[in-house]
């Protein structure tokens, strides 16, 4: 599908990957952002973009934003939180991703919009040999974050194969970049400011990533919504290699210019719900013509420098 001269409606428009991708397609299409802004900034909107403040779980909100006008939705609107130990929230996190993924694709059946892209997670497949293929199984998450990408990879399924909405499902390495919160890099970069001569870290610093620059996956997202043309479309999005927790606290001391001393909290894993060592195949998205620019570490790099730019404003 080519991603031009589209009424393309992006939930979830104030976050990481929502921002850059509206930012990336407004200059060619009609651009709808929409975010509850629960979690999301709206300085995040690129300007010129049309934003309505919207809930993907009330359905009356999904009415207004997708309509009979709209080619294509980029659902991009989750609760991502994955360092959980509260059940009250492990089900609010599985119930509503799950709830928001349906109300979109049932109010898409019900105007006639058969274009839908999806977000999931490399968590979906839990502690799997590595490279991890699309093809791989049994899918066993560990996580509840996990778990309701999985339940929404399958209503999207359904919605692709039974009701002829054409799918486009990314599985994500761990998006890094501006603006970004909560994460590793932001947290040593606060962490170092705060203390600049010692550093914290989760679990024993072994586990190890691959990491993918928010700006290379939103130039895949589009390159596969492009080019690949079943019904149901599934990929790995991430870069080759990977990062341990070590490296990028070495990355994130060097670009502040610091030496700290490093204590570990020991364990494999930062949390529960962890998955301590993960690597995606991306030979599929290399097959259809897209190689990621850039190597994990360097991604990390990139992302480090942007966040310690806007951290020492």
């Amino acid at each position: 599908m080519e991603l031009r001269e589209q009424r393309i409606v992006v939930t979830g428009a104030a976050g990481l990957v929502g921002s850059r991708i509206a930012a990336d397609l407004a200059a060619e299409n009609d651009v709808l952002a929409v975010d509850d802004l629960s979690k999301g900034d709206r300085e995040a909107i690129p300007d010129g973009v049309e934003f309505v403040r919207a809930d993907m779980l009330v359905p009356d909100d999904v009415a207004e934003v997708v309509t009979d006008e709209t080619d294509i939705v980029l659902h991009f609107a989750a609760h991502t939180d994955v360092r959980m130990d509260n059940p009250e929230e492990e089900r609010r996190v599985f119930e509503e991703n799950t709830e928001m993924t349906y109300n979109v694709v049932e109010r898409m059946r019900e105007v006639g919009c058969d274009a839908l892209a999806f977000t999931s997670s490399s968590t979906v497949y839990g502690e799997a040999p590595r490279p991890t293929p699309e093809d791989y199984g049994p899918l066993e998450p560990i996580s509840i974050y996990g778990a309701s990408k999985l339940s929404d990879e399958g209503v999207v399924s359904t919605f692709a194969n039974s009701y002829g909405i054409q799918s486009w499902v990314f599985r994500f390495a761990n998006i890094v970049g501006p603006r970004q919160r909560g994460n590793v890099i932001p947290d040593f970069i606060q962490k170092l400011q705060a203390d600049p001569e010692g550093l914290t870290v989760l679990g024993d610093g072994r586990q190890e990533k691959s990491y993918l620059h928010v700006a290379d996956c939103a130039d895949a997202i589009r390159y596969v919504v492009e080019h690949a043309g079943a019904e149901y479309n599934l990929f790995n999005l991430g870069s080759r290699t990977t990062t341990s927790v070590v490296d990028i606290a070495d990355i994130v001391a060097d670009v502040m210019d610091l030496d700290p001393a490093y204590e570990f909290t020991g364990g494999d894993r930062g949390w529960t719900g962890d998955v301590p060592k993960m690597r995606l195949d991306t030979d599929k998205l290399r097959a259809l013509g897209y190689d990621v620019p850039e190597d994990s570490d360097e991604a990390v790099r990139r992302a480090t420098e942007q966040l310690y730019a806007e951290l020492e404003e």
